[in-house]
């Protein structure tokens, strides 16, 4: 066979040269069920021929949603090999979300893991008369279900062994027509500025990103990866599909989203790709129970974390760790770091990866100290991964150095910072605009370099630094300019905050914020302190716990110039939630939906209001829509920690905002 220039020639390949070689690995009802390339093979193969008698032509649209399971893989295999494309979307979407990007694509299949994705495709069907089928694995819940476009994968492979008798050959020659330059997936941006839109991406773009990856940072091959961020995510695609292949790993899948932590620790994975929101929850788990821990525990936790970060960080920070530690550390590696190591299920990590968005370098560095060789990539969907924590030392405050293209996909990387601060770059296997979308497409093309609309500076040793998005970046009535993202990233390190929205434009003198505690972690400190709640609004309006917050705030702000400090704050009476708009499916803030949702907090923020009577329109999970009404308090930031119930507490933050008016214009 030729050089495979498309991931189901290369799948074929990998078949052809190791079929024994364990290719993935799901753990279903307790038990982890292997398969190897032969198989994998096998069952694609089935799976495309029978599409292929479905009528699924080359250059059609098909649709993908459930979690990541093998079944979703070998669907994706299954529709690239007749040459099709595949647009992966998060399975907690909505079913508007599904009739818009289904239309927006002009998918003819659906292809569902289970009966909540089938209920939402057989939804959107009226919408969506394109759609020719809806293909599902998992039948729980279905057996009554008589709608004439459903067909379950037993079905669908029965059909293609009776099709590969009646056309022998058919599947290899579909494999062999396949082009680098076909569309592979539409990858859907995230929607923060606007409705999302569909990033054609080719097979040559991802062969190209996956090499860039691999030339930066050696993997093993076969070595064990934990697929777990969902394909929709341009990321997944690139290590799950694209590196799973080409590397090759052993790709396993989790039992279930809320057994991933156990199927880590059961598989000491050595490949492992997170977003900068569940590191975030990882470090806030770990803090979370040393805070239930006696003292004791927490006393040795502490030792061991210090001296972890006196030897590890000091070597990635090129540094000699001093003399004590080095003789200590053996002991804080035995008691303290290697079992949280092994809890983590983090043992035998090699290759660990934080992407998608900035996350605070304190939790770069509480990893790094546990003897966790976390590193950050950057990138964007539209062209590729671009930058990479490279080697054993690195900075953690930057995402590292520009990667390396091979040749044969195109000319080197290069960069620039654009009039507005934003990073323009060129280079690579390109940018190929987005989906039925020209004027979005050329709009994003500034003198044929492409815009990634992030804000960012270089180091002396020319590390990219993220700072914001140029469209983020903030400035105060006072013309001082603010970063949004830098205050949030650092808050989101605190384990009682799971999200945090700063405001503040030119309307403002100052900077005040909208916090989302953490229930789970919250709550257990407030029982621990007999503090008495019924309800997430309960708590998040107690005393006590805004005061906690306001120590969290005031900890962070004194990293921060005057002007840019939170001055008052308030924590939202109710959970931010995907489905309700107010975040997107990688958790990251819908900002103007928000402003415009919470207007009524952010006047009372900025108008001396003591606290606010808010109506908050909500969606209940059965599609019922209702009100919230509840009252939340306006709450002063003192200019420095100040515990609860301190005298003059109140009494300093106001001054302290006094100040900031009095120098606004």
């Amino acid at each position: 066979m030729h050089q495979p220039h498309t991931l189901p020639q290369l799948l074929l390949a990998r078949a052809g040269q190791q079929p024994q070689s364990i290719c993935q690995r799901h753990k279903d009802r307790g038990i982890w069920q292997t398969y190897t390339f032969g198989q994998v093979q096998a069952i694609v193969r089935e799976l495309a021929l029978g599409f292929a008698a479905m009528g699924l032509r080359r250059g059609e649209s098909v649709i993908l949603v459930g979690e990541n399971e093998p079944e979703i893989f070998w669907g994706e295999f299954a529709v690239l090999a007749l040459g099709a494309k595949c647009i992966a979307l998060y399975p907690d979407l909505t079913v508007d979300e599904l009739h818009y990007m289904g239309e927006d694509s002009e998918a003819v299949f659906i292809v569902a893991h289970d009966q909540e994705q089938v209920d939402k495709a057989l939804a959107a069907l009226e919408r969506l008369p394109k759609i020719r089928a809806v293909v599902y694995w998992d039948e729980k819940g279905l057996w009554s279900y008589t709608h004439p476009l459903l067909h379950t994968f037993a079905q669908v492979r029965a059909l293609g062994r009776e099709h590969a008798q009646a056309h022998p050959g058919l599947f290899e020659r579909e494999v062999a027509a396949g082009r680098d330059d076909e569309i592979a997936i539409l990858t859907y941006t995230s929607g923060t500025t606007g409705r999302p839109k569909g990033v054609v991406t080719t097979h040559r773009n991802l062969f190209d990103s996956a090499y860039r990856f691999l030339d930066a940072v050696p993997v093993r091959p076969h070595a064990e990866y934990l697929s777990y961020i969902p394909l929709a995510w341009a990321t997944e695609q690139y290590y799950g599909i694209a590196i799973g292949l080409l590397a090759p790993l052993v790709v396993n899948f989790p039992e279930k989203p809320e057994e991933v932590l156990n199927n880590i620790r059961e598989l000491a994975v050595e490949v492992l790709v997170f977003g900068p929101r569940q590191w975030e929850s990882l470090a806030a788990t770990v803090q979370a129970r040393m805070l239930d821990a006696g003292r004791l525990r927490q006393a040795l936790y502490r030792f061991g974390v210090r001296i972890g970060h006196a030897v590890h960080v000091a070597r990635l920070e090129g540094r000699r760790p001093g003399w004590l530690a080095r003789l200590l550390f053996p002991l804080a590696d035995a008691l303290v770091l290697h079992p949280l190591r092994d809890k983590l299920g983090l043992v035998r990590a090699k290759v660990v990866v934080s992407g998608g968005s900035a996350m605070a370098p304190d939790v770069f560095r509480l990893f790094h100290a546990m003897g966790v060789p976390l590193r950050n990539i950057y990138g964007a969907s539209e062209i590729g991964l671009l930058t990479a924590h490279r080697g054993t030392q690195y900075n953690l405050e930057t995402v590292g150095h520009w990667m390396t293209v091979r040749p044969e996909f195109g000319a080197a990387l290069e960069w620039k910072i654009g009039p507005d601060g934003g990073l323009l770059v060129r280079g690579g296997s390109g940018f190929n605009g987005y989906y039925n979308k020209a004027e979005k497409s050329a709009e994003k093309i500034k003198d044929g370099w492409f815009d990634t609309g992030d804000a960012v500076s270089v180091t002396e040793s020319n590390e990219l630094v993220f700072l914001e998005r140029v469209d983020d970046m903030r400035t105060l009535a006072s013309n001082e300019k603010y970063p949004p993202q830098f205050i949030e990233t650092r808050l989101r390190f605190s384990p009682f905050i799971k999200d945090v929205m700063t405001v503040g434009d030119r309307r403002h003198p100052f900077v005040t914020a909208l916090v989302n505690i953490d229930p789970e972690v919250v709550g257990r400190w407030a029982e621990e302190r007999r503090i008495g709640f019924s309800t997430y609004q309960d708590l998040s309006q107690n005393a006590e716990v805004r005061a906690m917050i306001q120590r969290e705030i005031a900890r962070i702000n004194d990293l921060l110039p005057p002007h840019a400090r939170v001055v008052r704050f308030a924590n939202f009476p109710k959970e931010l939630d995907p489905d309700e708009g107010e975040l997107t499916r990688t958790r990251k803030l819908r900002r103007e939906f928000l402003e415009a949702r919470y207007r009524p907090l952010i006047d009372g923020l900025y108008g001396g209001e003591r606290h606010v009577d808010a109506v908050i329109p909500v969606t209940y999970q059965d599609g019922r829509k209702g009100e919230l009404r509840a009252r939340v308090i306006i709450n002063d930031l003192a200019p420095a920690p100040v515990e609860a119930g301190a005298p003059g507490a109140g009494g300093a933050a106001r001054a302290a905002r006094l100040q900031v008016q009095e120098v606004a214009p």
